[in-house]
């Protein structure tokens, strides 16, 4: 059997059993982390999230990007525990968030966008997919698994820029896509402005989405927009930086897109309350982390890549 095959097989099974023990052993360690009984749904979507993946795979699957060798199995387990730790740390445990209705940021979400870039869509999933797993159950707020599958589209489409030769031939697909899903979401919210923040949550009072969103969160992936296309051309002549951010924020308007969708029948939202209550408060704050923190990234990456000779 091909060896790439073989690799990603292994790589989408690992990340579904990861998914399984934790949902199995968390439950024994703080009960909050025991799932519903829509549990068996939501790890549906997790298999309909990575059979995504293994179909983006398949047509792709000449690209030596799939390749996953000793060097992407210890980046994997990097990025995943980088992810992790630093979810728990900025998820409203650790470092405290006052706000009105968004309740945590997320700087985080660099790090699978940064890593998908680096080492491949392969690294990328397992980054976003594990780390954000397992920092759900750091947190103790509870498990998500389809959202933590939604991490792993994220890191995943960061990485698929490799599909290109010249990198700087697909930005303005991307860009295109980005923007119709940014003013998409943004129309859903002006339209729905009334719908709770579904992802509100306050520790002290335990209270969940009883506040709506600001009209800041309501058009944030405009506004997330806007910065990468001004990364983009500012750093027009570092394709790197411009084709990672923009590749980042396709991935960001996926891959929480499905986990915002998901919960149509999983919590049986309707269009709006999945897009506005969920989707916006998570994606929109992502893209304006994603436009200053993954430039960071590249930019000492690359010097030490040219520092080692790499």
């Amino acid at each position: 059997m091909n060896r790439k095959l073989v690799s990603v097989i292994v790589a989408l099974v690992a990340v579904f059993v990861v998914f399984l023990l934790i949902a199995w052993i968390g439950p024994l360690i703080n009960e909050s982390l025991k799932l519903d009984n829509t549990a068996v749904l939501r790890f549906v979507f997790v298999a309909i999230g990575l059979l995504i993946v293994f179909g983006v795979y398949f047509f792709t699957r000449q690209n030596k990007m799939w390749e996953v060798g000793t060097r992407e199995v210890v980046y994997m387990a990097i990025g995943a525990a980088l992810y992790a730790v630093l979810s728990f740390l900025f998820n409203g445990t650790v470092f405290v968030v006052p706000s009105v209705s968004q309740v945590a940021l997320r700087p985080a979400i660099c790090i699978p966008m940064f890593f998908g870039f680096a080492f491949g869509p392969v690294v990328g999933l397992f980054t976003g997919a594990v780390g954000n797993m397992f920092g759900d159950a750091l947190t103790g707020f509870g498990l998500s698994p389809q959202w933590s599958v939604g991490n792993g589209l994220i890191g995943m489409i960061a990485g698929l820029v490799w599909l290109f030769e010249d990198k700087k031939k697909s930005l303005n697909a991307v860009l295109i896509v980005s923007f119709v899903l940014a003013a998409l979401g943004t129309l859903i919210y002006f339209l729905n402005q009334a719908i709770p923040n579904m992802l509100f949550f306050d520790p002290a009072q335990n209270i969940f989405g009883d506040q709506q969103i600001t009209l800041f969160a309501g058009i944030s992936a405009l506004v997330g927009f806007v910065l990468v296309l001004a990364v983009r051309f500012i750093f027009g002549q570092n394709v790197d930086i411009a084709a990672a951010v923009t590749w980042s924020m396709l991935g960001n308007f996926l891959g929480l897109g499905f986990a915002a969708i998901s919960d149509i029948w999983i919590n049986g939202y309707n269009l709006p309350t999945a897009i506005v209550g969920e989707f916006l408060p998570s994606a929109g704050p992502n893209m304006i982390f994603a436009a200053i923190l993954v430039p960071l990234l590249v930019v000492a990456y690359n010097s030490v890549r040219r520092q080692t000779g790499r």
